[in-house]
């Protein structure tokens, strides 16, 4: 590493706990009154069913999104979780126009996406760029570094001019904490984590405003994570970026997200503040997912309430009417089955200045702590109103005798923040 990358190194890394804190202060509420930059309303994406062979003929369709809505404010992060198939990188890949919805609107900045073609559409691609899952097929292996970083400059030479371009590649990377001497490396001479990294770097070359990030952590080991999360955090902070993070890890979802929205059979279920959904779950299958979570701390896991679930996802072509949760749900009666719940702050929770009054999309809404917060006398499973259906069975926790983890910290940044380790200096150098 030469002296100069190694000087602005460091001097990024004096300024890393400090931008962190920064960036962990933010509270979703305070993208409240903020004017949305992205705007998504009853995004649907259908998958034709067909059959025939010359001649083919629709019998159905996979509904992967069934009518998502959300906002993004600028600046904010919003995470997405839910099981597999759920339709997260379905509303990902829409986002970014990879695929075109079936109906719904996404405004950027007021302007309706998904109606724009050609030069409209090319400009509007340059501000919302996505960093991808898998850092091994989502590069060239044919490519340098410099090429792939580069490549956006080729299709918005406007951005970079030629002459300019090797240097702005450098500086990409030394900004994600790469050595810019790397840049006539191939691929296959980095680690997971440092190929994410170089990912990151393409999503950053064309200054955007809004980075979708469809699960970049899920193919990495935990320390290789919490490096790239943490380096999101600080671009974050450094670019003023929004982010649509998607992932399977809750707890990784809610150290770097604002607001969280679960995801149920292509429809948003649940939307709040990290606070509100994480430690104030109102809907069924939030608390099922927060349920099992691993737990680190022995004390706490042993009193924490385990919610199991029965039976299967039900097919995305043939979705339960009403509800889409009530074929799993204990609480679910005759009015699940007939009418579709809105995505709306419950009834009971509507005069109140609670957590609780978020937006959840249940006829039976009522608040669940699966694990109780240090230093209070909790029963698991204690309910906001009575509600419909019994829950699992109720356990006191003696506050003295056991003292979990504090479920409402946030921490500033996750362990494993170093750099990953350079490729072998065996490795081949192109010219």
């Amino acid at each position: 590493m030469n002296a100069d990358h190694a000087g602005r190194k460091e001097a990024r890394e004096e300024g890393e706990v400090a931008r962190a804190l920064l960036s962990k202060s933010r509270q979703g509420s305070a993208y409240a009154g903020n004017e949305p930059i992205l705007e998504v309303r009853d995004l649907v994406k259908h998958y034709p069913l067909t059959q025939g062979i010359l001649i083919k003929k629709q019998i159905g369709a996979v509904k992967a999104v069934d009518g998502v809505s959300f906002d993004l404010a600028a600046g904010e992060t919003l995470g997405i979780v839910g099981e597999s198939g759920c339709g997260k990188s379905t509303v990902a890949r829409m986002l970014v126009h990879l695929e075109r919805p079936t109906a719904g609107v996404i405004r950027y900045k007021g302007e309706d996406v998904t109606q724009l073609s050609g030069r409209a559409l090319k400009a509007v691609r340059r501000n919302i760029q996505m960093v991808f899952q898998d850092p091994y097929t989502s590069l060239n292996p044919r490519m340098t570094v410099g090429d792939i970083i580069g490549e956006p400059y080729e299709i918005h030479p406007e951005v970079a001019p030629k002459g300019d371009r090797r240097r702005k590649v450098q500086d990409l990377l030394d900004v994600v904490g790469l050595n810019p001497e790397y840049i006539n490396r191939y691929p296959h001479q980095f680690s997971g984590g440092q190929r994410q990294r170089i990912g990151i770097a393409r999503g950053l070359a064309l200054n955007p405003e809004i980075i979708v990030a469809d699960e970049p952590v899920s193919a990495l080991d935990v320390s290789v994570q919490a490096q790239v999360v943490n380096l999101l955090d600080r671009l974050q902070a450094e670019f003023n970026l929004s982010y649509v993070f998607i992932a399977h890890d809750l707890s990784i979802v809610r150290h770097i997200s604002d607001r969280v929205g679960v995801m149920y059979l292509g429809r948003f279920i649940e939307i709040g503040t990290d606070e509100e959904i994480y430690d104030h779950p109102t809907h069924p299958y939030t608390q099922a997912l927060l349920s099992a979570v691993p737990v680190p701390d022995p004390m706490a896991r042993e009193y924490r309430e385990r919610i199991i679930l029965h039976g299967d996802v039900p097919s995305p072509a043939h979705p339960p009417s009403g509800c889409r949760f009530r074929t799993r749900c204990w609480k679910a009666q005759e009015r699940c089955e007939l009418e579709v719940p809105l995505l709306a702050v419950p009834a009971s929770f509507r005069l109140t200045e609670t957590p609780a009054r978020h937006d959840s999309a249940c006829h039976f809404a009522e608040e669940k702590r699966v694990v109780p917060p240090e230093g209070t006398l909790e029963q698991v499973g204690e309910g906001g109103g009575g509600g419909a259906g019994a829950g699992p069975e109720v356990e006191t926790v003696d506050r003295e005798a056991r003292k979990p983890p504090q479920s409402g910290a946030r921490p500033e940044a996750l362990p494993g923040a170093g750099d990953d380790p350079p490729p072998p200096s065996g490795s081949s150098r192109v010219s």
